[in-house]
């Protein structure tokens, strides 16, 4: 996983692609990963895996912004 993500990242900085398609790439492989969980947490991986980049956006903006909260609600 760690070598897929990394060359994946490496073909998107020379490549010059968007956040949203390095976004898309990673989710293809988190989705991909999910398939090794077992049954009963197979779901939770793929909702985990299936956030859309808007809403990757806002929880990364509002980490960079409170990183005491550390993405927990109050």
């Amino acid at each position: 996983m760690k070598t897929a993500l990394s060359l994946i990242t490496l073909l998107a900085v020379t490549t010059g692609c968007s956040h949203r398609a390095v976004y898309e790439n990673v989710q293809i492989n988190q989705r991909n990963d999910c398939a090794n969980e077992p049954p009963s947490t197979y779901f939770e991986c793929l909702d985990r895996a299936n956030k859309s980049f808007e809403e990757y956006q806002r929880e990364r903006k509002d980490l960079l912004e409170n990183p005491e909260s550390d993405g927990k609600l109050p």
